[in-house]
Formats: C-alpha cells, sequence, structure tokens
C-alpha cells in the first residue's frame, strides 16, 4: 500500500486578521509529482511556510510520514522563493549546498570531505559543477536556482516543498529542473511545487491543488484540471488557449 507523505488538516492562517488560508485539508501520496496553483495572494506559498512551521498558523496539523513534523524535519527539504533569499551574503555555491548536509551532522559536527563530495555530486546533478567557487552573488538567477535546488538535493529528503522553482529562470534551467523532479519521482521521493504557468501543469504534475484561500479542488490532474474548477479558483479571469491548455 502507497504511504502518505504528506497529511494536512484543517490549516488556517491570517495575516492581521485577514484570513489567508481557511481550513485547507489534503494528503498526499508517496512518489507524486504535485503542484499548487492558483491566483496571486491565494496563499500558495503561505500554505508551504505554515506547513513548514516557518509562520505560525491559527489552526492545523501537518503530518509527515503519519508523525508531526517536527519530528520529522530531516525527511524534508525546501526551495524557497529566489527573491526572497539574501544573495548578497559572502558565500560560494559550493558551502550552499554544503549546508543541505547540515541536518545529517548535528550542531557540533563540521562538515569534512564527504559532506563535500556529495555537495559537488549535487553540483553536477543541476550542471553547477564548474561554478562550485564562484560566489552566488556573482550567478544569474537561474544558476542560483540550480545551487539551492542542488542544496536540497545534498539534505537526500524523502519530501520536497518548491516555492516557484521555475520563476524567472532560463528554458535550459527550466528543463534541468523537470528532469530533477522527474529523477526524484523516479527514486520514490515525493515533490510539491507552487506554479504559476498553467499551461505546463497537465506536462509536469500527477497531481494538482487548486487553492484560493479555501481549497477548490484536489486531485490527479487529469481529473481535477478542468475550466470549472479553473473558473472557481481564478475568478473567471483565465483566456483560454485551446481545450487542453490554459493560461492566465
Amino acid at each position: 500500500m502507497t504511504k502518505n507523505a504528506l497529511h494536512i488538516e484543517g490549516l488556517s492562517v491570517a495575516y492581521q486578521k485577514k484570513p489567508v488560508l481557511c481550513n485547507v485539508s489534503f494528503e498526499v501520496k508517496e512518489g507524486q509529482l504535485v503542484g499548487v496553483v492558483g491566483p496571486n495572494g491565494a496563499g500558495k506559498s503561505t500554505l508551504i511556510k505554515a506547513a513548514l512551521g516557518l509562520i505560525p498558523s491559527l489552526t492545523g496539523q501537518v503530518q509527515v510520514y503519519g508523525r508531526p513534523y517536527k519530528q520529522q524535519r530531516r525527511l524534508v527539504g525546501y526551495v524557497p522563493q529566489r527573491e526572497s533569499v539574501d544573495w548578497d551574503f559572502p558565500t560560494n555555491a559550493l558551502d550552499v549546498v554544503v549546508m543541505g548536509r547540515y541536518g545529517h551532522l548535528g550542531w557540533f559536527r563540521r562538515p569534512g570531505a564527504k559532506e563535500k563530495r556529495i555537495a559537488m555530486e549535487c553540483l553536477a546533478k543541476v550542471g553547477m559543477t564548474d561554478y562550485a567557487d564562484r560566489q552566488i552573488s556573482q550567478l544569474s538567477g537561474g544558476q542560483q536556482q540550480r545551487v539551492f535546488l542542488a542544496r536540497a538535493l545534498a539534505q537526500d529528503a524523502q519530501l520536497y516543498f518548491m516555492d516557484e522553482p521555475f520563476v524567472g529562470v532560463d528554458a535550459a534551467t527550466e528543463k534541468a529542473i523537470i528532469q530533477l523532479l522527474q529523477e526524484l519521482k523516479r527514486q520514490g521521493k515525493t515533490v510539491i511545487v507552487v506554479h504559476h504557468d498553467l499551461a505546463t501543469v497537465e506536462e509536469y504534475f500527477d497531481s494538482v491543488l487548486l487553492l484560493n484561500v479555501e481549497l477548490r479542488a484536489y486531485g490527479l490532474t487529469r481529473d481535477v484540471f478542468t475550466r470549472t474548477n479553473l473558473h472557481q479558483t481564478y475568478g473567471g479571469k483565465l483566456a483560454f488557449l485551446d481545450r487542453e491548455k490554459v493560461s492566465l
């Protein structure tokens, strides 16, 4: 029987008393690629941050592989939005990826040759080996995103949250990212991705979660990625490209 990698029950979040997420509940089976889509301000990034305990929630429970998230942190990897990162911090690409190993080391062990070897292998998987010694501030947006993906890989997690990893990257980086997601799936990992490009949802994701403060629809992409559900989620602000593809 396939395990639940993630179970969220009754998650609600408010900013200055304004509801941002209302009673969101869903579960994700192990080994799935899940897209989280919805209009701006729908609570997509909030959902991830609340699940990870990065922001407080009013109500709700989050379980990872059947146990509270706080007990399962080592099983979870996170790729934040690129604009939320201080790229002027004085460190190079290799050191950023090595940071992904800290959960395996504990607080009092310094990373050694093994951690650096793993970090270099992860950089190789995203095509960034030649940039290991480059300061992150000197990298392009797509290169910075690849470094953060490599850091997540170095965590060797079972469940990954990625907040808009495709935003602001070139076509080559987008292709590299989707290949990486497919490789994680082949390894039995579970990946939840906040995504903005509706035209690629059907191509990229097994399941899709449609969110606009409340959960509007969730399930296999072929079942729930429909005109009706999208109109309910986006309030009719959609221009349909054809019968299958849709975009804002």
